[in-house]
């Protein structure tokens, strides 16, 4: 077995090459075939220049039309030429490869393959691949090859390299599923897949190895849930909880009505937490759906029965948003309870004394990040965790908690709808509430799905709404060849606005690579309107609220997933004004366009996530991670919705047959599930 077998034992991986792996979460030869490709270069039939379309990685052949002509500084030349086949001509771009001017130009056809992007003057394919003499294509035409995510100083070749040596540690004896399941659900083997899925040799075979491993990955996943289920059922409620008038009295003073979804779901969570077994609930409601008053409707009940309460938000800043929110409440109704913010980055000092607070119960509602739960925090009386999903609350943390004191209650807030059918297998430990009503003073976000052709309307109607007083935000979608490139892609495009609007209007970018600490005071600055508009990828799903940003413009938006998109509309529309969200593509597919536009009709994501479940063939799978939901490697919940309901169905089959997967049958299995839960985020500490 290779499960302990170091990377380093490897042909040509030194220490400093394993460490460049260890970046990548590889340490072991385990790891790397567990290192899949996040999508395949797909080597298609070249197309004329005409049929170009933005934002996609195309073939075309044809000559050099005119000179080449190196230019750009001495630390970056550019060498440029213009290709030209029957139907136009293409400007082509390299980046410090000053050399290819002498062997590109004795003439002759060339064949490029690469990504055209649009530019001040037009289309233009940068860093492609060349195939000179043309015909040479044709060894290479109709074969996949993996791309793999990367860090700085690890090349895809080199990834590839080190990955044909890992194909000799698969053995045809490593099957950990039963015979009957590989014939029942149509899969292929442990030994075929693995190597399948790095070095396919077409779209049928990879679609094969990719159903396999994503059932794989599912049915561990599903198994993982109902034992936690089965454990959490043992767990008794070790608190008294009593009805709270105060509790009535404050919701009568609000401003606004509770709506009828919310009333249900707070009355679901007093009743789980006065019930004989410890509360796992996820709430389910659409951005804006009043989540976050029922979560201090939970913290209140808590924390006036004596007992602390913790919200845990994804980043600090919007940590710190939840804790300036709940200390005006608590303020404002002369609520008799004391809040505290604990985040990473305070100082020692500041962190010394939060912890003795909440040591020795002089503060109630605890509001912070992951460090909530790290070993010096010792709890008073916790009786209730408040998590967003994105820290799925596993047995680990929870019995780590409960090692402090007492088991608490668990509260899961989700803004990512999903239909009932597959929430139902995704969230088994969960009993799930569902907030499906908008609050009444709501405006709905008018949508518009446009080509790119109307850019600069759009531009137009942004500056419009800037000289109003109102902010906006442009989304570019994730550039798929690095992350650096990802970078790129904003700060040229944060360049281009720049040059585009006013000096008056402050524009700044934003984009994975940033530290924290800077992503935070950039989306503080945008708060306080010292940024006018900003320019970010997907980064900003999970953001602050900005009542004052009303319009919002993703680009190519045809590279999201729809519950996506609708995740990112829904940073707008969160305050008094209209607010809008423009959608453009420039996909020309027809099925692109139908799915585009439920998003340009409606404003429900649970309608939504239907539509878009309904809409998902198995299409482009390759490197399809649209939704990003429950941090699968290879699956996408929407797009695999049928392979999860299979393992779904063979789970609930072992689970009446051996749950303890202690018979002959499923020990393998076990083995690999034991592995799942030792490093998955059911269990990991944060």
């Amino acid at each position: 077995m290779y499960e302990g077998s170091k990377i380093n034992t490897l042909k040509g991986v030194g220490d400093k090459t394993a460490s460049l792996f260890l970046k990548v979460g590889v340490s072991t030869v385990s790891d790397l075939l567990d290192y899949y490709p996040r999508t395949y270069d797909v080597y298609e039939d070249a197309i004329l220049i005409s049929e170009i379309e933005e934002g996609k990685v195309v073939t075309v052949t044809g000559t050099v039309f005119g000179r080449i002509q190196v230019g750009g500084s001495k630390n970056m030349q550019i060498t440029s030429l213009l290709l030209k086949d029957i139907s136009g001509t293409l400007k082509v771009v390299w980046y410090r490869m000053p050399f290819l001017r002498t062997t590109l130009s004795k003439g002759g056809m060339l064949t490029l393959r690469g990504k055209v992007t649009r530019k001040r003057n037009g289309m233009v394919m940068e860093q492609p691949e060349i195939f000179y003499p043309a015909h040479t294509y044709a060894e290479k035409k109709g074969t996949l090859q993996p791309v793999y995510p990367l860090t700085t100083g690890l090349t895809n070749n080199l990834v590839k390299k080190v990955m044909v040596q890992a194909m000799e540690f698969i053995k045809e004896d490593q099957e950990f599923l039963p015979e009957e399941f590989l014939e029942k659900y149509k899969l292929e083997g442990y030994e075929k897949s693995r190597r399948t899925i790095h070095f396919p040799e077409n779209k049928e075979s990879f679609i094969q190895a990719r159903h396999r491993l994503v059932f794989e990955e599912f049915l561990i996943f599903v198994l993982s849930l109902r034992m936690q289920k089965e454990k959490e059922e043992t767990y008794k409620n070790q608190f008294v909880f009593k009805e709270q008038p105060l509790i009535g009295e404050f919701i009568k003073k609000l401003p606004y009505e509770l709506t009828g979804a919310q009333k249900k779901v707070w009355n679901e969570i007093q009743t789980d937490m006065s019930s004989e077994h410890m509360m796992s609930r996820l709430v389910q409601g659409d951005v804006g759906s009043g989540k976050t008053m029922v979560a201090f409707l939970a913290m209140l009940y808590a924390s006036l029965n004596g007992y602390q309460s913790a919200l845990m938000a994804p980043t600090e800043v919007l940590a710190r948003q939840h804790f300036e929110t709940i200390t005006k409440l608590l303020s404002s109704y002369q609520l008799p309870l004391k809040a505290q913010l604990l985040t990473g980055s305070m100082t020692a000092k500041e962190k010394r004394e939060c912890y003795s607070q909440i040591q020795t119960g002089s503060v109630d509602l605890i509001i912070g990040t992951h460090a909530l739960i790290q070993e010096k925090v010792l709890y008073r009386n916790l009786a209730l965790v408040i998590t967003d999903e994105q820290h799925r609350f596993g047995v680990h943390q929870r019995e780590s908690l409960a090692g402090k004191g007492s088991m608490p209650h668990i509260l899961v807030m989700s803004a990512t709808p999903i239909p009932r059918t597959l929430g139902i297998i995704l969230y088994g430990d969960l009993d799930i509430s569902i907030i499906d009503e908008l609050p009444k003073n709501r405006l709905p976000i008018k949508n518009c799905v446009v080509d790119t052709g109307y850019r600069n309307t759009a531009y137009k109607f942004m500056e419009s709404q800037i000289k109003q007083g109102r902010q906006c935000y442009v989304i570019c979608s994730m550039v798929e060849e690095s992350e650096h490139l990802e970078v790129e892609n904003v700060t040229d495009y944060t360049e281009m606005l720049r040059e585009y609007f006013p000096t008056s209007i402050k524009i700044a970018c934003l984009h994975g690579k940033m530290k924290q600490q800077e992503k935070d005071e950039l989306m503080e600055a945008f708060g306080r309107n010292e940024i006018q508009i900003l320019v970010s990828t997907t980064v900003i799903e999970v953001g602050i609220d900005v009542p004052n940003a009303t319009v919002m413009l993703i680009e190519n938006a045809e590279r999201f997933g729809l519950a996506q998109l609708h995740q990112l509309r829904g940073r707008v529309g969160r305050g008094k004004y209209q607010s809008y969200c423009i959608f453009m593509s420039a996909a020309k597919a027809k099925e692109t366009k139908e799915r585009l536009e439920i998003l340009n009709k409606s404003n429900d994501g649970f309608f939504i996530a239907s539509e878009d479940l309904r809409l998902r063939g198995p299409g482009d799978l390759f490197g399809i991670r649209q939704s990003g939901l429950m941090n699968f490697k290879l699956g996408d919940v929407f797009q695999d919705a049928k392979i999860l309901k299979d393992a779904s169905n063979a789970a609930e089959e072992i689970r009446k047959e051996d749950l303890t997967l202690t018979s002959n049958k499923y020990k393998d299995l076990a083995t690999h599930l034991k592995k799942y839960m030792s490093g998955h985020l059911l269990e990991k500490t944060l």
